[in-house]
């Protein structure tokens, strides 16, 4: 059982502040045989350089890099070992020092962890995270067996080569404890695959019904194809920066105002449960029912410790009270529609057992209190998974830029993809966005990170 002392929930700060500044992405695909890793990478990052209304030219953006992060979850995919070495070189920043993380499924947001760390420290003042995956260059059989691999081998991975299947087990066991109709979790896959219908990038757009989404085939009970995320290759870059150099690059940059992470042991069939870490917005009332008042525990099979540790010392460093009163808009990790649903309960939105009603009620719409993974999300626009963490960072930082529409609704950008932009588009921008929260989130919860972004006024 584990125990939290004083110095384990030590908040963390930054000893000076961090900002995102800028974003690019590619599109995201089943397949990208026409481009290599680095020309993915170099493409995203000229978006990011060349197309977010920077005050300076690339030539003088180089310049002023000084440390570079990259994300990639498996060399297995592109067999290429120091892969990160490669694309270094490719973008031009050679001899700058740079590092690779790999933190599975969780990958693109350790990366952001990782450079916030470099610039708040004042190891960096402009650092590039540089994300990627290449799934597109082994079958779709051995894919699944290295994303399954991300389990622990001597006990799990090989009783299942496919990561739905240990989501399946949580979602039964869920549904179980909490009496969760099918449709609930229906509800979420409607939901982001449809929003996925408005972006360019997105890999698996559509407009669903419920019965659509039940009738599909079955990955692994009770989990059809079109609640599972995707696997994809793509790109995506993301620049941070101190606040001086922040406001050098551009008149509009967000500020960081927390990061953070936990961790969790591989092995699922070991996490027990546990007292709950309780968030600013939760007391010991808030569970007082909990289980018809039987236990007032985490429940440990079911849910993700990892995130409501991390979001313990995000809410805290960037003084969140509530978040649904406090966020106007999140992305969560939705690798399954489970998932969402642990990741509302993780994050505070709804007591453990409720978090049905935070879909149920509609407040996950864009029409809702808090609006929830406009970018489709994992399910309906991409798993590239070296980019995820950092294509929601970039898809809220926008939203808090007001630049959704910008880099969703011109006909072109459509076109650069091959796509046609939809009769019925509607613009997701979020009004007078302020803040903003990311989960990201590796396998079944054995690393995650949560962000927290902000608009500052003025």
């Amino acid at each position: 059982m584990i125990r939290f002392g004083p110095e384990n929930l030590r908040i963390p700060r930054f000893e000076r502040p961090v900002y995102v500044v800028a974003g690019g992405m590619t599109d995201f695909r089943k397949r990208y045989p026409e481009k290599n890793t680095s020309q993915l990478c170099m493409e995203a990052l000229r978006m990011a350089v060349e197309e977010n209304d920077l005050k300076v030219s690339a030539e003088q953006f180089r310049r002023m890099v000084n440390w570079c992060v990259y994300s990639q979850f498996a060399d297995h995919f592109g067999d290429q070992l120091l892969a990160a070495a490669k694309v270094h070189d490719y973008l031009g920043f050679d001899p700058l020092g740079n590092i690779e993380v790999k933190t599975g499924g969780a990958t693109g947001g350790s990366a952001v962890l990782a450079a916030a760390q470099a610039v708040a420290s004042g190891y960096a003042s402009c650092v590039p995270v540089v994300g990627w995956e290449r799934m597109d260059e082994v079958s779709t059989k051995v894919g699944n067996s290295y994303i399954a691999s991300a389990a622990c081998k001597d006990f799990e991975s090989e009783l299942s080569w496919m990561y739905a299947s240990y989501y399946a087990l949580m979602a039964q066991r869920y549904q179980f404890e909490n009496e969760v109709p099918r449709e609930t979790l229906a509800k979420i896959a409607c939901k982001n695959h449809g929003y996925a219908c408005y972006s360019p990038y997105s890999q698996n757009p559509g407009k669903y019904t419920i019965d659509d989404i039940l009738k599909n085939g079955v990955v692994s009970d009770p989990l059809s194809f079109l609640e599972c995320c995707v696997m994809s290759v793509g790109a995506a870059v993301l620049i941070l920066a101190d606040e001086e150099t922040a406001f050098q690059l551009s008149d509009h940059p967000v500020r960081l105002t927390a990061i953070c992470g936990g961790t969790h042991t591989l092995r699922t069939a070991d996490r027990r449960n546990m007292p709950i870490l309780l968030l600013p917005n939760e007391d010991e009332k808030t569970y007082k029912d909990y289980f018809g008042g039987k236990r007032h525990e985490w429940p440990g099979f079911s849910s993700f410790l990892a995130t409501r540790f991390a979001t313990y010392l995000a809410y805290h460093m960037a003084g969140i009270k509530d978040p649904m009163e406090d966020f106007d808009l999140l992305e969560t990790h939705d690798a399954f529609t489970i998932s969402d649903i642990q990741s509302y309960e993780d994050l505070g939105l709804r007591p453990y057992g409720r978090g049905r009603e935070f879909i149920d009620s509609g407040d996950a719409y864009y029409e809702g209190r808090l609006p929830t993974n406009l970018s489709g999300g994992l399910i309906g626009t991409m798993h590239a998974v070296g980019a995820t963490g950092i294509f929601q960072i970039i898809e809220v930082m926008w939203q808090l830029q007001g630049k959704w529409d910008k880099f969703h609704a011109d006909p072109e950008r459509w076109t650069r993809y091959g796509k046609k932009k939809p009769a019925d588009f509607r613009s997701l921008q979020v009004p007078n966005a302020r803040r903003a929260c990311t989960v990201s989130h590796a396998g079944t919860g054995s690393h995650v990170t949560v962000a927290v972004l902000e608009k500052e006024k003025g």
